[in-house]
């Protein structure tokens, strides 16, 4: 009787242990990247059993405990599209897998995106015969940076100069081109021109929103001319969110001091015929800045996108897509021209005299665009896209000062000597003024439009051993600046300012600007074996017209109008090689002229120069690093007279002559791995050495530029930029550490030892961040911005000092569905 339990008990003990032997099926493998780099904190997940991992510092993963049977497995990260791979338990006790996951830049056909972005994203990068980088958004979620200019000091050979401390209106330049309101290099989103009038106006006072991009791309060199009309330094195209694969749903909150508080929210979908976007990205902050009696110094911004398509199936024999965006981006800052003396700044860097208490600007930003693919047959690809940009705004700022009966002084001569007008001074910090006209508030009102349609055709085809890459595109481009403004005059009451004279609309500055440029370009890409050439000559015919209508005649009815117009056609030759010398190391070099296009007045000349550099790229699995020297040897440089940089504010251009710029870019990138291989220790380096000086002698009757001798330094231009940024990455969190110091700058033109009152320090500034994945929809985030709490100067214009933003703190949480 006792053998029966004991017969029972074996025989449920051996069926125990082979459901659990049945159930101990597991899949595992590692992921990386289209370039075959490990990626760590991928997602991996089994709906069906809810088993799910997380990728390590090697991009392994793996799941066990599963019962035998067929399961999809789906990998998911940001930046990168959703993986479905279909995996079966039922023979194998373990599968083993190699994946890689492709980058989401464009739901496209991939020829498609590499002919429509700069670099076609991280796949693309190392057979690009130039200087090119792509910033994913996996990298732009390390930092969670809402200010460009943070961003962009990852890309050697960028220049910038920081304006209000969080990046509303960036200045940005390239190897050397001047960094004024970003007037000199092509700016873009979605491969459409960025700037409100990038012909007739091209500085930019609307710039846009990177908190909603998924992807930034750099492009620099001879490789870049079929990026115009800018071409000597460079372009960056932004990439705003796309149409997801798969259903997507994203809310990102985020809080910190000085106010600061963004929404984010996107939703889309893709079906078999189609797919959408919806998306809104709200920023507002109450300011790091103190005005004497109080009174706010913050902005709101307000994002909104929207983006459908139609589209034949995957499958059809002639794929075809039609694209239509919708933006608006609208903003409300109290901002200021408005600096500070410097002893004021040695004393007390944040603060904001009570003259620029009522100065303010609001813009609203309207974009739509229309894109037609169609690839009608397996070697030939057509883009057409129509597009349209509308851009206001009224920055209502103080301009000059005047007392008494002393004739009137502008901002920037009043704290560049503030002793000499002493009593000017008295006023703009509060004290009552003796005259009711004591400060003069300009209303730089302005309207612009952008629009235009280019269309591009490419054609990829073999023929023995070389592969060929033709591409044929046009653009025609309409643009228009229309100035209308007016100036009110105040008197300062114990602190207070005191409306006494409202102008009238069109009395001060009251002029249209228009533009009309045809562009085309061809572009050849050969490769044979090793080897690879990227010729390419662009052509520009641009007709620019301005119509002055006077201050005296606000009603333009025509009695004072007087007419300036300037013609330009120009060719726009490049050449591009690259030569792999293994499989891993490129080496490039390059040729092209550089361009950017001329003032309204027929004496303005374009800005030319010839522009060289040749550089070497090394990518392995965990090394990228490259290294470029260039030269631009301008025959004639540019200036304009621009508020911004501390001129009269009138935009017209002027000749500057001749000017050489030298420099080198290095730039290093590296994953230490710990032997458990579940932490990653990625570290990278971005140096830039620049050199630039004027070749001739001039004087541009500009408070920026004046009294230039040949052999001057190009100001704003720090001879080094280092970048050191160091991290942890774990499985399930990662914590990230960032070092930027800028060098010296001159302010002004000049050479030898730098004046003080003509000097910008040199800043070492540390940053840290960490993103905490809580589960597979959750992440949490923070991060410490100027860690040392530095006290730095960032310009001395438009007018006076002006301070970097404070040690400051965020703290958010991500949502992904």
């Amino acid at each position: 009787m006792k053998a029966k339990p004991i017969l029972l008990f074996t025989i449920l003990y051996v069926s125990l242990l082979q459901s659990l032997a049945q159930s101990d099926r597991s899949v595992e493998g590692s992921i990386t990247d289209i370039n075959n780099q490990p990626l760590a904190g991928v997602n991996v997940f089994i709906d069906e059993t809810g088993r799910g991992d997380v990728s390590n510092a090697k991009g392994f993963f793996k799941l066990h405990g599963l019962a035998p049977g067929k399961y999809v497995l789906k990998l998911s990260s940001i930046g990168f599209i959703t993986l479905s791979q279909p995996i079966d338990l039922t023979v194998e006790e373990t599968v083993k897998l190699t994946l890689a996951l492709k980058e989401s830049l464009y739901e496209l056909p991939e020829i498609v995106v590499s002919r429509e972005t700069l670099t076609g994203g991280s796949k693309y990068l190392p057979d690009i015969p130039g200087s090119a980088h792509y910033l994913s958004l996996k990298v732009l979620n390390e930092f969670n940076y809402s200010d460009v200019n943070r961003i962009l000091r990852n890309v050697p050979g960028v220049n910038l100069q920081e304006e209000d401390g969080f990046g509303l209106r960036p200045n940005i330049g390239m190897r050397g081109t001047g960094v004024e309101r970003s007037s000199k290099i092509t700016l873009m989103e979605d491969g459409v021109l960025a700037a409100p009038a990038p012909y007739s106006s091209p500085a930019a006072y609307y710039f846009p929103t990177v908190g909603r991009m998924q992807g930034i791309e750099v492009r620099k060199g001879s490789s870049q001319i079929k990026y115009g009309p800018y071409t000597t330094g460079g372009a960056i195209n932004f990439i705003s969110t796309q149409i997801p694969s798969d259903f997507s749903a994203r809310v990102n909150l985020l809080g910190g001091n000085f106010g600061r508080r963004i929404a984010q929210a996107s939703i889309g979908q893709s079906f078999e015929y189609g797919g959408f976007v919806l998306e809104t990205y709200q920023q507002t902050a109450t300011g790091f800045k103190e005005l004497d009696n109080g009174g706010p110094t913050g902005f709101t911004n307000e994002d909104y996108l929207a983006k459908f398509r139609i589209n034949s199936p995957s499958a059809a024999k002639v794929y075809q897509a039609l694209t239509f965006k919708i933006g608006q981006a609208t903003s409300d800052a109290d901002e200021t021209y408005l600096g500070l003396t410097q002893e004021d700044f040695d004393s007390t860097p944040y603060r904001r005299y009570a003259s620029s208490q009522l100065d303010n600007i609001t813009t609203k930003h309207s974009q739509y665009s229309v894109k037609y693919n169609i690839i009608p047959t397996r070697f030939m690809d057509v883009s057409v896209t129509t597009y349209r940009n509308e851009f206001s705004r009224n920055w209502y700022k103080l301009d000059a000062v005047k007392y008494g009966t002393n004739a009137k002084v502008s901002i920037a001569n009043l704290l560049d000597d503030p002793s000499t007008y002493s009593d000017e001074y008295s006023i703009v910090t509060g004290q009552t003024s003796p005259n009711t006209d004591a400060l003069y508030v300009k209303a730089n009102n302005r309207s612009y439009y952008s629009r235009g349609i280019q269309m591009a055709t490419g054609f990829n085809f073999k023929t023995a051993e070389i592969d060929h890459d033709i591409e044929i595109a046009f653009r025609y481009h309409q643009d228009e600046e229309d100035r209308y403004q007016w100036q009110d005059t105040y008197a300062m009451e114990n602190g207070v300012m005191k409306l006494t004279t409202a102008g009238t609309p069109g009395t001060e500055s009251n002029r249209i600007s228009t533009a009309k440029a045809s562009a085309a370009y061809l572009q050849y890409n050969l490769t044979y074996g090793k080897f690879s050439a990227l010729p390419g000559v662009r052509f520009e015919s641009i007709e620019l017209t301005q119509l002055d209508y006077k201050t005296a005649d606000p009603q333009r009815t025509g009695a004072n109008l007087t007419t300036k117009d300037n013609r330009v056609g120009v060719w726009i030759p490049g050449l591009g090689i690259n030569y792999s010398v293994t499989k891993s190391l490129n080496t490039f070099a390059g040729i092209h002229k550089g361009f950017a296009p001329p003032g309204f007045d027929k004496d303005d000349k374009p800005e030319e120069s010839i522009n060289y550099e040749f550089g070497a790229r090394l990518v392995t699995s965990r090394l990228n690093t490259q290294a470029v020297f260039f030269y631009n040897n301008y025959s004639n440089l540019l200036g304009s007279d621009l508020a911004a940089s501390g001129g009269g504010g009138t935009g017209d251009l002027f000749n500057a002559g001749k000017a050489t710029v030298a420099g080198t870019e290095l730039e290093i990138q590296y994953t230490f791995i710990t032997g458990s291989k579940s932490i990653g220790v990625p570290v990278s380096l971005a140096y830039t050495y620049t050199d630039g000086k004027f070749g001739s002698s001039f004087d541009p009757d500009t408070e920026d530029w004046n009294n230039v001798v040949k052999g001057d330094q190009i100001p704003y231009l720090a001879a080094n930029q280092l970048t050191l940024n160091a991290g942890m990455q774990h499985r399930l969190f990662d914590i990230n550490v960032s070092s930027k110091y800028v060098g010296v700058m001159r302010t002004t033109p000049g050479q030898g030892e730098i004046p003080p009152s003509e000097k910008l320090n040199g800043n070492f500034i540390v940053d840290l961040s960490t993103n905490i994945r809580l589960n597979k929809f959750l992440t949490a985030y923070g991060s410490i911005s100027n860690i040392t709490n530095e006290v730095y100067a960032v310009a001395r214009r438009p007018a006076g000092l002006r301070p970097g933003m404070p040690r400051s703190f965020t703290i958010g949480i991500k949502a992904l569905l």
